[in-house]
């Protein structure tokens, strides 16, 4: 800690040295001058963030409710369209079908309405057709010629009419593909089935009356965006179906993809998303009575638009400004630098290391206040000097409270990154088991804010990690306590077990194939207490045990997201140290292929509830 904080001091003392060097040698006008420029830029560089800010926030909000007026009035179109269709369907079943005897082949009654029906409204029905329950065709137009091989009983219409929300069915677009139409054999349509009753010598049936509407009479309800904004407005239906999308031909062939299953599931409203890598806005709203759902899209670029257009103008205004403020800068300059340069004259003694100088106390009223100010601060140094000696009797306690926040990170991130494992691999059950005792183990972990517990609780809290652990790995080690009651109330620092247990676990369970042995031994030896945490693992070489404890810290923090750096084991050691004196300490014994002990030593205090002072 202490090396760490001469370097600190040292990195700060080099960038002081290097902007004194800057002005080293520079007039007091060019200095303040240079000064207040970069403040002023530094100020209008802020205040063009904060307009920009709020300008491509407007820009956002504006584009949004623009999108959701065209989105209403689409939403609007469409559910006309629909109304439409139920509309036909209603007339033909109510006013034609129902009202007539489907038996008698020679009552035209039944053709001749239904042509009329659909003589007024051709320019968006492709056909009207009513087939029996058994897939027979009643009557049709324009076209009565159904196709070989069709089959209207398999049907997606045919199928769903009956199972529709108030039979009433509606499909998505497909080719009209039943009846013989020389004139235009492809042509895209959309379906609204139903069941009707049709009447028959008195008695009645079950049927299915069919209209298809043409399928660019939706499209047509749909604006056109700028090519360059790359928004799109589509329709899909309450599947998530594709009904209608502007890339619909790249779709089908597979060149363009749509995040429409995603856009599914998302309420009425605007949503943010990430798609193929890029961020989008989502706005969906439901259209009337089908269900169907329409999205528009806006990429996050389609907002940089009126943002560029916006740099433009402000450009130019920001340049003259800067123009205006050096000029300005460089007047105002002049004016105070010549009181400055002789209070600077006066300080120099000051420089020198004279702590009584004969200050210059002149010239315009600021300058004549900042000459008596610097007299106050001279007397303030020696004040701060003083203090300066006191506070380095609190840099004990510094170094260890910073110690103690170094080691908590690296637990809870280790702890977490298992929990995290466990779920991915779907063992929900043993990650609920492993979370409760997580949280156990964090009480125990706060202690009310204390840092000295009984050791006593330091047991509980390693025996709550490595039933974690244990959950883990299925039970691939095993653990073996031998603990003296006597110990139990003496007093510890917190969290100085569990790192040992964990490099244990990462570097001795982890790499054995079976039958791994952990045994936590506590016991007093002459007037101390010893803790020791040993492994049957394949142990390391002295050498490497003695670098655990007294290797090169500063290498060390370059390697904290290396498993096996050793930090965990390094702080207990250093905490320990820090609080009880350097008699006490973690020691490390390894052999190769036999195994690692590591042992805490600590001296015999009764715990009495109360942390006491460093």
């Amino acid at each position: 800690m202490r090396a760490e904080t001469e370097l600190q001091t040292g990195g700060k003392a080099s960038r002081i040295s290097g902007l004194k060097g800057f002005y080293r040698g520079k007039s007091i006008q060019f200095t303040i001058s240079l000064s207040f420029t970069a403040i002023m830029i530094g100020c209008m560089i802020l205040i063009s963030i904060l307009m920009y800010s709020q300008f491509r926030d407007s820009v956002r909000e504006t584009t949004i409710r623009e999108n959701r007026n065209i989105l209403d009035q689409v939403a609007l179109n469409v559910s006309q369209y629909t109304k439409q269709m139920m509309r036909i369907s209603d007339t033909v079943y109510y006013n034609v079908i129902k009202n007539t005897d489907v038996s008698n082949p020679q009552d035209t009654t039944l053709i001749r309405n239904m042509n009329l029906m659909y003589e007024s409204n051709n320019d968006s029905l492709v056909s009207i057709a009513c087939f029996s329950e058994s897939g027979e065709l009643i009557v049709a137009t324009p076209n009565a010629l159904i196709k070989k091989g069709i089959d209207v009983k398999e049907q997606d219409w045919f199928i769903n009419a009956g199972t529709a929300v108030e039979n009433v069915h509606f499909s998505e677009p497909h080719i009209s593909n039943i009846f013989e139409d020389s004139s235009q054999p492809y042509r895209w349509v959309i379906s609204l089935s139903r069941v009707v009753e049709l009447t028959s010598d008195r008695n009645t049936s079950r049927g299915v009356l069919l209209v298809d509407m043409d399928y660019s009479s939706i499209s047509q309800a749909f604006p056109q965006f700028d090519a360059r904004s790359d928004m799109s407005l589509y329709l899909m239906d309450v599947s998530g179906e594709l009904i209608y999308h502007p890339k619909e031909d790249l779709i089908f062939s597979g060149l363009y993809r749509e995040n429409n299953r995603a856009a599914m599931k998302y309420a009425d409203g605007v949503h943010k998303e990430t798609f193929e890598g890029q961020g989008r806005t989502v706005i969906v709203k439901t259209a009337g009575y089908t269900g169907w759902r329409l999205v528009i899209v806006i990429p996050d670029s389609a907002f940089g638009i009126g943002v560029n257009r916006m740099n433009l103008l402000v450009f130019p205004i920001i340049a003259l400004s800067l123009f205006i403020i050096v000029a300005a800068n460089l007047f105002v300059s002049s004016r105070v630098a010549q009181p400055i340069k002789r209070l600077e004259a006066s300080v120099h003694a000051l420089d020198e290391g004279d702590l009584n100088p004969d200050i210059y106390v002149g010239g315009p009223h600021e300058i004549e206040h900042l000459g008596a100010t610097i007299k106050t601060l001279v007397g303030k140094m020696r004040d701060l000097m003083d203090r300066v000696v006191n506070e380095q009797e609190d840099k004990r306690r510094s170094e260890f409270d910073a110690l103690q926040a170094q080691i908590n990170p690296h637990f809870l991130y280790n702890t977490m990154d298992s929990i995290v494992w466990m779920i991915e691999e779907g063992r929900q059950r043993e990650a609920i088991s492993m979370i409760t005792s997580f949280a156990s183990l964090f009480r125990i972990s706060l202690s009310k804010g204390r840092n000295i517990i009984p050791i006593r609780s330091e047991l509980d809290h390693a025996r709550y990690y490595l039933h974690i652990q244990n959950i883990r790995y299925r039970n691939k080690f095993r653990v073996v306590t031998d603990i003296d009651p006597c110990i139990l109330e003496s007093r510890t620092i917190k969290l100085i077990i569990q790192p040992l247990l964990e490099n244990a676990i990462y570097h001795a369970m982890e790499v054995l194939d079976g039958d791994g042995i952990i045994e936590i031994r506590g016991y007093r030896c002459d007037d101390d207490v010893c803790i020791e945490v040993r492994d049957n693992g394949y142990g390391m070489s002295q050498e490497k045990a003695e670098s655990l404890l007294h290797g090169n810290r500063e290498s060390e923090k370059k390697d904290t997201n290396k498993k096996g750096s050793g930090i965990g084991v390094r702080n207990v050691h250093e905490r320990i140290r820090v609080y009880f004196g350097e008699n006490y300490g973690l020691e490390i014994e390894s052999t190769l292929d036999v195994g690692t002990t590591c042992r805490i030593r600590l001296p015999y205090l009764r715990y009495d509830g109360e942390e006491a002072e460093l």
